[in-house]
C-alpha cells in the first residue's frame, strides 16, 4: 500500500536548518541592537562623566574650558575641591543628617509595608479589599498637596524642623507604594506552602518572618532601593521640614551656593558625592532589583 501523504512529507532529520543568509541576518540584527544599546549607555553616562571630571577641576578651568579638556591635560585635575568641601563643618554634618533620615525612613517603610502587605494578602478581616483600594488611591496623592497641612500638624506636635518629622513624612508617603508592591508579590506565594507551615504549628508571626519574608527578598530589595534613593535625593521635603541648622546634603549644597552658576567648584564635588552611595547600593543589589521589579510577570 502507498504511504500516507503526511508520512511522506515528514523528514526524519527534523526541521530544516536555517540558511547562511538567515544566520548572517540574525547576527547583524543582534549586533545592531548591541551597538544601539552601547551608544545609548554612553550618551546616558556622559553627564555623569562630565560631573566627575568637573569635580576635580578648579573654578577657573571650569569657567574657561569644557570638562573634556581633562582627557588631554591631566594637570587640571586637583583634590582641592574635595578638600575644601569636606573641610566644611556644615557639609560633613549634613552627611550624617542625611544618613539619620534615610536609614530609618527606609527601614520603617520596609517593616511596616511588609507587615501590612502580608495582612492584605493572606489575612481575612472586614473591609480588606476596600482598605487596600484606599491604599492604592493614596498613590496618586502628590507630596505638594500635604506640605502645608502636615507642616501645621508637625508644628503643633513640636516636631517641625526636626529629623524625626522628616522621617515620619517620608515613611508615611512611602508606605502606599510599599504596601502595593509587596502585597502583589506576597499574593503570588503558593497557598499550599503557607498551609503546610500552619499544619506544622507555625503562627502568623512565625509564618511571616520565616516563610513570607525570605521568599519576598527580591521585592523587598527593589523597594529598599526605591525608597533609599527617593529619600537620599530629596530636597523639597528636607528644605521645609528639616532643621535649618543641620540640614541634609541636598539642602547643604543649596546653602553652599555663593551665587547661581558661579561656584561649580563646590557644586560638582558635592553633587558627585551625593551620587556615589546610591549608585553603589544600586549596583550592589541590581540583581535583586530586577527580580523584584519583574516579580509576578512570569509564572
Amino acid at each position: 500500500m502507498p504511504e500516507p501523504a503526511d508520512a511522506r512529507q515528514v523528514s526524519p532529520a527534523g526541521p530544516p536548518k536555517p540558511s547562511v543568509a538567515s544566520r548572517l541576518a540574525s547576527i547583524a540584527a543582534g549586533g545592531g541592537v548591541r551597538v544601539v544599546l552601547v551608544v545609548l549607555a554612553v550618551v546616558w553616562l556622559l553627564p555623569t562623566a562630565g560631573l566627575f571630571a568637573s569635580s576635580f577641576r578648579d573654578a577657573r578651568d571650569i569657567a574657561s574650558t569644557g570638562w573634556w579638556e581633562t582627557l588631554t591635560d591631566l594637570d587640571q585635575l586637583t583634590w582641592g575641591n574635595y578638600d575644601a568641601l569636606l573641610s566644611s563643618d556644615n557639609f560633613t554634618s549634613s552627611i550624617w543628617t542625611t544618613v539619620a533620615i534615610t536609614v530609618p525612613s527606609t527601614v520603617l517603610v520596609i517593616v511596616l509595608g511588609a507587615a501590612a502587605a502580608y495582612a492584605f494578602a493572606w489575612l481575612d478581616f472586614p473591609g480588606r479589599d476596600w482598605w487596600f483600594l484606599l491604599v492604592v488611591a493614596l498613590l496618586v496623592v502628590p507630596v505638594q498637596v500635604a506640605l502645608i497641612p502636615v507642616a501645621r500638624l508637625f508644628n503643633s506636635l513640636g516636631i517641625f524642623e526636626t529629623t524625626l518629622g522628616v522621617v515620619i513624612f517620608h515613611t508615611a508617603f512611602g508606605l502606599p507604594f510599599a504596601i502595593f508592591l509587596l502585597r502583589n508579590f506576597f499574593a503570588e506565594i503558593p497557598r499550599e506552602l503557607l498551609e503546610a507551615a500552619r499544619l506544622d504549628g507555625a503562627g502568623e508571626l512565625r509564618l511571616f518572618t520565616r516563610v513570607v519574608l525570605p521568599l519576598g527578598g527580591p521585592a523587598i530589595a527593589a523597594l529598599a532601593i526605591f525608597q533609599f534613593m527617593w529619600v537620599w535625593n530629596d530636597m523639597l521635603v528636607a528644605l521645609i521640614f528639616a532643621d535649618s541648622g543641620s540640614p541634609p546634603m541636598t539642602v547643604a549644597l543649596q546653602q553652599e551656593m555663593r551665587q547661581l552658576g558661579s561656584n561649580f567648584d563646590v557644586l560638582a564635588p558635592g553633587a558627585f558625592l551625593t551620587m556615589v552611595i546610591p549608585l553603589a547600593i544600586f549596583f550592589a543589589f541590581q540583581r535583586q532589583f530586577v527580580s523584584g521589579v519583574m516579580a509576578g510577570a512570569v509564572k
